[in-house]
């Protein structure tokens, strides 16, 4: 799909409407069920709120009730959330890669103005950096790309002993600051290998050797970051062109 069509499926959408249709695409995007209610929770919103945007956005073709309460996107919404989270990618990747702003703060930042992105400007963002295939955090910029790569298995089901590949950040642990912090400031980025020491249930705790020494995750965290065992083929991994990388 060209640039121009993706942006004529979001252009009449409000900056909240598009906040709904990225909540649901990612909410719902292993097979989960997902309500209303659920999404309103995610986004700090009653429950009343969230029922209104969605039938709003059910009347537009967008969502459809698929058993129950239960919310998915129709095709057209899932063309739509892809766009919007396409342009969100690019944003991301300007402002770590090229303006230098950590994970956390160009997550909020891009959030702003990935609804205010001309088609022009898109298409040259994404020439201007190497076509990226993922967000920073390594997640599929659409439905098409998540098909031909791998899943990725969970950070927190790697044994101890075993080394492995930092793949995606998911967007579930997008949604904690804190930890994209945590991650950023230890170097445990898409591409980083690691060497998992410590596995504990009990204590709930994981403790890996990484690019910047050990780092100790709960479990849950470890749970929302997917890895590759042993070394992963660096060319999953995109790497912004040294022409819009930062000056040395």
């Amino acid at each position: 799909m060209s640039t121009m069509t993706r942006r004529h499926v979001t252009s009449d959408l409000s900056s909240a409407a598009q906040e709904y249709l990225l909540a649901l695409r990612v909410m719902a995007g292993d097979g989960s069920h997902v309500t209303a209610a659920q999404v309103g929770r995610r986004l700090g919103v009653s429950t009343q709120a969230a029922s209104e945007m969605f039938r709003r956005l059910t009347a537009d073709g967008l969502v459809c009730q698929a058993d129950g309460r239960d919310l998915a996107l129709t095709e057209a919404g899932r063309v739509a959330a892809d766009a919007i989270f396409r342009r969100h990618a690019l944003v991301e990747w300007l402002l770590t890669a090229v303006v230098g702003l950590p994970w956390a703060e160009s997550d909020e930042e891009a959030k702003r103005l990935q609804g205010v992105i001309s088609p022009r400007v898109e298409a040259r963002l994404d020439e201007l950096l190497g076509h990226p295939e993922t967000c920073p955090h390594g997640n599929p910029i659409d439905a098409a790309t998540a098909r031909r790569r791998p899943a990725g298995v969970p950070l927190a089901a790697v044994a101890a002993g075993q080394r492995a590949t930092i793949y995606r950040i998911t967007e579930d642990a997008e949604e904690d600051p804190g930890l994209l912090s945590y991650l950023e400031a230890r170097a445990l980025t898409p591409g980083a290998r690691v060497t998992v020491l410590a596995n504990s249930e009990s204590l709930d705790s994981l403790t890996l050797e990484g690019p910047r020494g050990r780092a100790t995750l709960g479990l849950r965290p470890a749970s929302l970051i997917r890895v590759l065992p042993g070394e992963a083929d660096p060319a999953l991994f995109h790497r912004v062109p040294e022409r819009a990388g930062r000056p040395s």
